[in-house]
């Protein structure tokens, strides 16, 4: 079987177990993470695990870039309401094996980081693609 279909099948047997969430929550944290990874790499040349702070805000600037002001929409429609739950999306990831975590991560580091209200109010109105930051 080869990695795409092994990766899926996993995350398909995540939905099965924990209905709260939507596939698409899980490959979009994901892609989030790599992103940030990537990004990383390219500035230190090195891959380093990523605290929840850092995945979240690598999480609300994919969501900016992608779905700018419909983020929060686009998370409820996921299940997503809290950032807790982004916590709950990473731990069943990390359970699967699709992440690694270090001895001090909790799902708790995930607990009001930001109110996802936010992802509208802190941006403003105009190109989502611009934001660098």
């Amino acid at each position: 079987m080869n990695k795409s279909i092994s990766r899926l099948a996993r995350l398909n047997s995540i939905v099965k177990r924990d209905s709260r969430y939507r596939l698409e929550a899980y490959v979009f944290v994901m892609e989030a993470l790599h992103h940030e990874v990537e990004k990383l790499k390219k500035k230190t040349s090195r891959i380093r695990h990523l605290s929840a702070g850092e995945l979240m805000e690598a999480i609300r600037k994919l969501a900016w870039e992608r779905y700018g002001r419909l983020a929060k929409p686009v998370f409820e429609h996921w299940g997503i309401k809290t950032t807790a739950d982004f916590g709950e999306i990473v731990f069943n990831l990390i359970e699967v094996g699709e992440f690694s975590k270090t001895d001090d991560d909790k799902r708790e580091d995930f607990d009001g980081i930001f109110d996802l209200e936010e992802l509208i109010t802190l941006y403003p109105l105009g190109d989502a693609r611009k934001d660098n930051s």
